[in-house]
């Protein structure tokens, strides 16, 4: 297990989510933040299943945005204005129906004015990934 060198800690990035975006946390829970990565957790229920029974692909991806958003947010800062500008999926195998997806992020390339990392999705019942997905972030200039 990697240990906590994150530049803002787990804490501090719940706090600014209560404060500035407390939706995000209804379904999504940040399970660790890490030097350059984090783990998060997203709780699926019936509204996240396509037809079929397996969990549909825009839940999947907000599973990678945000695991994407929580690892940035541990590297550089509170930067509440860091927005996604490309995200590619692969989708790998079905996901468990029902189950809780869990993303494990690692940023690639930290720049001071785009931040790369790729995600890795799991169903928390298996160790074999459902989809992989990389992401950029677009960071807003210093003032």
């Amino acid at each position: 297990m990697q240990q906590n060198t994150s530049k803002t800690s787990k804490q501090e990035i719940i706090q600014f989510l209560q404060r500035e975006f407390p939706q995000s946390l209804i379904k999504c829970e940040i399970e660790s933040v890490v030097d350059k990565g984090a783990t998060v957790i997203y709780h699926v229920d019936d509204l996240d299943l396509r037809p079929g029974g397996t969990v549909s692909g825009p839940t999947m991806m907000t599973v990678a945005d945000y695991g994407l958003y929580i690892a940035i947010l541990g590297e550089i800062g509170i930067v509440g204005l860091s927005v996604t500008t490309s995200m590619n999926i692969n989708f790998l195998r079905k996901p468990s129906g029902g189950k809780d997806i869990r993303g494990v992020c690692k940023l690639m390339k930290v720049g001071r004015a785009l931040i790369v990392g790729e995600v890795y999705l799991y169903s928390v019942d298996s160790d074999d990934p459902i989809a992989h997905v990389t992401g950029t972030y677009s960071i807003p200039p210093k003032r």
